[in-house]
């Protein structure tokens, strides 16, 4: 398979690369920069395979405006506005993976459906 752009879509390209003994892989560099990874991956057990791909951030805009919003709401600004910005997006991410395990627990319970409530909390 080749690497083909079309309509400014990129086609499936295949390239096979080694396992090493340490079950690491090695992302090829141009599909590492293409694809925009960093230092984290998020890999997906599939049917058929593994889908790995680039982890998005919480700074990556997902929360950005409404914690903004709400920290300038607070009165926050300047250098200040920036450190506390800064400490609420480093929070985010352990704060879904928190989430994330509850429900997993959650649903091994056994107790059924989970309210949207007991999982996200009230509309705040």
């Amino acid at each position: 398979m080749k690497n083909t752009v079309i309509a400014g879509k990129t086609m499936k390209e295949r390239k096979i690369i080694s396992v090493s003994i340490k079950r690491q892989l090695t992302i090829p560099q141009k599909y590492y920069e293409a694809l925009g990874f960093d230092n984290e991956a998020e890999c997906i057990l599939q049917e058929d395979g593994l889908l790995i791909r680039p982890l998005r951030s919480a700074d990556s805009g997902e929360f950005s405006e409404q914690i903004l919003a709400d920290l300038i709401a607070q009165g926050y600004e300047g250098p200040v506005l920036l450190e506390k910005f800064s400490e609420y997006i480093r929070s985010v991410r352990p704060a879904v993976l928190r989430m994330i395990e509850d429900a997993e627990e959650y649903v091994k319970s056994g107790k059924g459906k989970i309210p949207r409530e007991t999982l996200f909390g009230g509309d705040d």
